[in-house]
């Protein structure tokens, strides 16, 4: 299974209502689009713990876990015109994001990553 991760820090400025229209488009998106197997968006939570928590330089508020077949599906994502509207938002409502794609596998299944 393919993970594509995105991290996001929306901009200062960016209402409750703007947060809810974003999250209305991204979810229309990944639906008109097959490849996506599956979505997710999460906000953080902070656990007041010691540890890694403290040490985060930057505070992405939220995250989305889009999951694809393999990579070929994920390259069919990228390159669709819903995930260009999709990248066309997110410049303009997010101070800060990152993106990485990564290949999952069960713990049992784990070797064949190395």
């Amino acid at each position: 299974m393919i993970a594509h991760i995105v991290l996001l820090k929306p901009r200062a400025e960016f209402t409750a209502e703007d947060r809810r229209r974003a999250i209305d488009a991204m979810s229309q998106a990944s639906a008109a689009i097959p490849d996506v197997r599956r979505f997710r968006i999460g906000r953080r939570i902070r656990h007041g713990l010691p540890g890694y928590e403290r040490q985060m330089r930057e505070d992405y508020e939220f995250a989305l876990v889009l999951e694809f077949d393999d990579e070929s599906a994920l390259k069919r994502y990228l390159q669709a015109p819903a995930h260009g509207i999709l990248g066309q938002m997110f410049s303009t409502a997010t101070a800060a994001a990152l993106a990485y794609d990564f290949d999952f596998a069960d713990a049992a299944d784990a070797k064949r990553l190395v």
